[in-house]
């Protein structure tokens, strides 16, 4: 169906009607009588009129989508979603958000494009896309939380969850997959420069991917260069481009890649691999400062994003002299570290399980055949493992009979070793000192992945923290002392005092004139918080008195603070401008305990 594009109404109320229309007429308010929110929304997503039900969440003319609703199990983000729809017509999915009485509500989006009506004499045509018709309906289990925990099947075994990046599927089981990739959704959301790192085959560059596809610039294709694959005098010239002249072979000025990428994302890939002269060059770049093409006399400033990636230990790196420290920390604002595959042995099955539905849909892998890929350390991770599942499906494709379209143990030992060891052939018993030592080495390999946390390590091996414990003992084994995890990310100290935990708490606030109002903060940093259900912003201009619990405390933090934003749905947000060194620390201790939980590790 086609409608005509609509002038958003006063108010964000129901939306009239374009006095051309004729094929498709809704009486004024009719939309209002609906309890679910329905909007319209230009092609980047911005809402340009909504009915009354979008009042419960806050929906405001003027503002995007993505920031009243986050991912839900689908895992996309609004920005993914608005694509898809421009790109098939139509999305429906679940997602998360907060209504303006403090609650966390789950709902089922749906986001159809609108076309423009044609005139009789050109109905063959294709008709144009103008605007996104938004239909938001809230269903049960409303807990905002769970987006964050994964969720699990009865056993307790985390649910399988699939993204897709570019076409390509981003596969993710285990428990630590799923808590990085809460924390690559919010670094997408800021605008600072992103260090990825991990060992070769992890995955880096869909993170990298992730990061841009769910940030305000998707709109705008994501640039990436791999700094190792040029030569040396090259990449200069590609990164920020050259003029006429500038050396032998330039017959044309060429625009370098940052140019290309401005208002989007560049991906540099290898970023260790820079020279000097280069990485002074980024490191200008990075601090918003113009910078010339080789050869050139015009100065060129851009908006660009950066997200690298390395495989290096640039921190040795810096020691010895062969990455410059101050672009080190410059591009590590925030720091990501995608875990190997022998950290995330669930992710194993499920990416061989993926990889050969790809490869050979009618192959299957046997229990002891996926034992024993998780048994491989996988120096070459991801990659490596989809290399051993495309051989063992080309090494079966002869196979015809039911039974033999399994894959067995034997069989995967001989693609990753080229002979089946001893322990995969079968014979009779194998003697009891064998199983202990296995079972002492599985012990201690699951702890020293977990980084010494006893209750992972329990739920990796598949036993009960209180069985772990008596093997500990029976096996003198000393794991190292606290629950402590291995490291996802850093976080720079400047980050830090950006850094919002996610509340739902009641905050008190009195004017000079001491009226009191009542509203929901829905986030919390050191330096300020973010409001809900603020009816009188205008009455609370100048300084205030700011006073709340600290969430799983009993201390009441008083402060003074000030609205520096406020719109038309209630919502604003709060900076401190006085607060009591004790209760600032308490504050603080408060957000580096909410960002250990995320995953960050705070640099000392």
């Amino acid at each position: 169906m086609t409608a005509k594009a609509q002038n958003p109404a006063p108010n964000g109320g129901t939306p009239q009607a374009s006095s051309g229309a004729s094929e498709f007429l809704i009486q004024p308010g009719i939309l209002d009588q609906s309890q679910d929110a329905l909007f319209t929304a230009d092609l980047s997503g911005v809402i340009t009129s909504v009915n009354k039900g979008g009042g419960r969440y806050g929906l405001v003319v003027g503002r995007n989508i993505s920031n009243f609703y986050v991912a839900g199990q689908q895992m996309l983000s609004v920005g993914q979603a608005i694509a898809l729809v421009l790109d098939k017509g139509r999305f429906a999915g679940e997602f998360f958000c907060h209504t303006k009485a403090g609650q966390d509500a789950k709902v089922n989006l749906c986001l159809s494009l609108l076309r423009t009506s044609l005139p009789s004499s050109s109905r063959n045509s294709n008709t144009a896309p103008v605007a996104i018709l938004g239909i938001s309906i809230e269903l049960g289990e409303n807990n905002l939380s769970a987006r964050a925990t994964p969720a699990a099947d009865a056993a307790g075994r985390v649910q399988l969850a699939r993204r897709d990046i570019d076409g390509t599927q981003f596969v993710i089981a285990s428990t630590i997959m799923h808590k990085f990739m809460g924390m690559v959704d919010r670094v997408a959301g800021h605008t600072e420069t992103v260090l990825v790192t991990g060992e070769t085959g992890t995955g880096k560059e869909l993170v990298a991917r992730t990061i841009h596809g769910s940030s305000y610039r998707h709109k705008n294709a994501l640039v990436d260069i791999n700094c190792a694959a040029l030569p040396e005098h090259l990449v200069e010239s590609e990164l920020f481009g050259y003029e006429k002249g500038a050396f032998s072979g330039a017959d044309s000025s060429k625009p370098g890649l940052f140019e290309l990428a401005d208002k989007s994302t560049i991906f540099l890939d290898e970023i260790g691999e820079l020279q000097p002269q280069v990485q002074v060059k980024l490191l200008r770049v990075l601090d918003g400062a113009p910078y010339y093409r080789l050869g050139g006399h015009q100065k060129i400033t851009v908006d660009v994003r950066v997200v690298a990636a390395t495989n290096q230990d640039l921190e040795l790196a810096v020691k010895e002299g062969r990455f410059r420290k101050d672009l080190f920390h410059r591009l590590g604002q925030f720091q990501l570290r995608v875990p190997p595959l022998r950290e995330r042995p669930e992710d194993i099955s499920a990416l061989a399980r993926h990889f050969l539905s790809l490869k050979s849909s009618n192959k299957v892998f046997s229990a002891d055949a996926l034992i024993t890929l998780r048994g491989h350390p996988w120096p070459g991770n991801v990659r490596e493992l989809r290399n051993v599942v495309a051989k063992l499906a080309m090494a079966t494709e002869g196979h015809t009979h039911t039974e033999e379209q399994m894959i067995s143990a034997s069989e995967v030992t001989i693609a990753l070793h080229g002979e089946p060891t001893a322990t995969t052939q079968p014979s009779g018993a194998v003697p009891l000192g064998n199983l202990e030592n296995m079972e002492e080495q599985m012990i201690i390999r699951a702890l020293e992945q977990t980084g010494g946390h006893r209750a992972q390590a329990a739920e990796q091996l598949g036993i009960s923290r209180r069985t772990l414990s008596r093997k500990l003992r029976e096996y003198e084994i000393a794991s190292p002392p606290g629950d402590g995890s291995a490291r996802l990310g850093t976080i720079s100290e400047d980050q830090q005092k950006f850094f919002r935990a996610k509340v739902n708490l009641s905050v008190s606030l009195r004017n000079a004139q001491g009226k009191e109002l009542q509203v929901q903060a829905v986030n919390l940093s050191t330096g300020g918080m973010g409001l809900d259900a603020v009816s009188q912003p205008a009455g609370f201009a100048g300084l205030v008195d700011v006073s709340f619990l600290l969430p799983e405390s009993e201390t009441v933090i008083q402060a003074k603070g000030r609205l520096v934003w406020a719109d038309a749905a209630g919502r604003a947000g709060l900076r401190f401008v006085v607060i009591e060194p004790v209760l600032f620390e308490q504050l603080q201790h408060w957000t580096n305990r909410k960002m250990k939980d995320e995953g960050w590790e705070i640099p000392s």
